[in-house]
């Protein structure tokens, strides 16, 4: 086993990186969109659960459905909210087990499974939503100008690319 200095390490991806991305350009603006993202969604779910009691990722469940009117294939659902399909498995169980959706089996073809928002969700969703939004704005919206909104939207989904997960 090699034993490598600090200073070797410290300097290990300064090093590295110019060779697949020359003159490291955009790097900064990655390591900023991953600092971000880490420290919103950590923010977001603290206080959405302190205020609501419901977890981001439920209430992602939640919305999402609501978004599709009510009901989505758990295939579907899964790829809406970017979690497998096994974590979606999970998370659905525990919300059937909440009352706040149900699972039924697809009309068309028997194969999948369908997964709708109750009234009881519908409820939860709709007292969760705005402390949710609260956070957006609080921790997101409002450090920004309307043109720098626009235009990282515009970024952003220049660089959105399939993400389903299996």
């Amino acid at each position: 086993m090699q034993v490598h200095s600090e200073a070797d390490l410290a300097g290990l991806v300064e090093r590295l990186v110019p060779s697949e991305l020359p003159g490291a350009r955009g790097i900064g603006a990655w390591q900023s969109l991953l600092r971000a993202h880490a420290t919103l969604m950590r923010q977001l779910e603290t206080d959405l659960e302190q205020q609501t009691g419901l977890a981001l990722a439920d209430y992602d469940v939640l919305a999402q459905l609501a978004l599709a009117d009510g009901q989505l294939r758990m295939t579907d659902l899964a790829n809406r909210a970017l979690i497998s399909r096994s974590g979606m498995t999970r998370r659905v169980a525990r919300l059937v087990d909440e009352g706040l959706v149900r699972r039924a089996d697809t009309n068309t073809d028997g194969r999948g499974v369908v997964v709708a928002i109750t009234d009881s969700g519908v409820a939860r969703l709709a007292a969760t939503v705005p402390a949710h939004v609260r956070g957006i704005a609080e921790y997101f919206v409002s450090r920004l100008e309307d043109e720098e909104l626009v235009v990282l939207e515009r970024a952003l989904d220049k660089v959105t690319i399939d993400c389903t997960f299996g």
